[in-house]
C-alpha cells in the first residue's frame, strides 16, 4: 500500500516507534522528523525554550518536502504537527497525507520524557506542546487510536481504519 503518513502528536506519544513500526508493516521507508530541524530550532528546544509558528514554518517544509519527494512511492514522517495549520501547510505542499495521532494522557506522556535520556526534547516543554495540539477533525480524515496499545495493536488500529475508510477512528 502506497501512501503518506505522518505520525503525529506531542513529544512522547510514541511517533518514532509507531512510525517505524508502520513503515514496516507497510514496507515503506520511515524518516524520523526529528532529523528534519533545523538547528537552531533543536537547540531552542534542548534549552527549555518552545517553538513558535515561525520556527516551525521551515520544518514543516522540509517533512513536506520528503514526503513530496516520494510521491506516490509510500513513506511513513514522525512530525508534531500538533495545529491543523501545521497539517493543512503540509498536506498543501505535499499531496495527501494520512496523520496518526496516538492519544496519550499527559501523566503518561511526562513519565516517558522524564526517563529519556540524550535527547534534545525536555519533559519542561510537554504542557506547552499540549497546550499548542489541535486534535483533527473528522474532516482531516485523519486516525486518532491508543498510544498506551502495544505497538503491534497500535499498527493493527491503522491497518483497520485503512481497510475501513468510513471510519478512520
Amino acid at each position: 500500500m502506497s501512501r503518506a503518513f505522518v505520525i503525529m502528536g506531542a513529544s512522547g506519544c510514541g511517533k518514532s516507534t509507531l512510525g517505524r513500526a508502520l513503515a514496516d508493516a507497510l514496507g515503506s521507508p520511515f524518516v524520523e522528523g526529528d532529523t528534519l530541524h533545523p538547528a537552531a530550532n533543536t537547540a531552542r528546544m534542548a534549552a527549555g525554550v518552545p517553538l513558535n509558528d515561525a520556527d516551525r514554518r521551515p520544518f514543516l517544509e522540509h517533512v513536506a518536502g520528503v514526503i513530496a519527494a516520494r510521491g506516490c512511492a509510500g513513506i511513513v514522517v514522525s512530525c508534531s504537527a500538533l495545529k491543523r495549520s501545521y497539517r493543512d501547510l503540509i498536506r498543501a505542499q505535499a499531496g495527501k497525507v494520512t496523520f496518526v495521532l496516538p492519544e496519550v494522557p499527559r501523566e503518561v506522556l511526562f513519565s516517558r520524557l522524564a526517563r529519556r535520556r540524550n535527547h534534545f526534547m525536555p519533559a519542561s516543554l510537554l504542557d506547552s506542546q499540549l497546550a499548542t495540539l489541535e486534535r483533527p477533525e473528522p474532516s482531516e480524515q485523519a486516525i486518532s487510536l491508543d498510544g498506551t496499545a502495544t505497538t503491534d495493536a497500535q499498527v493493527a488500529q491503522v491497518l483497520a481504519a485503512l481497510r475501513d475508510p468510513g471510519n478512520p477512528k
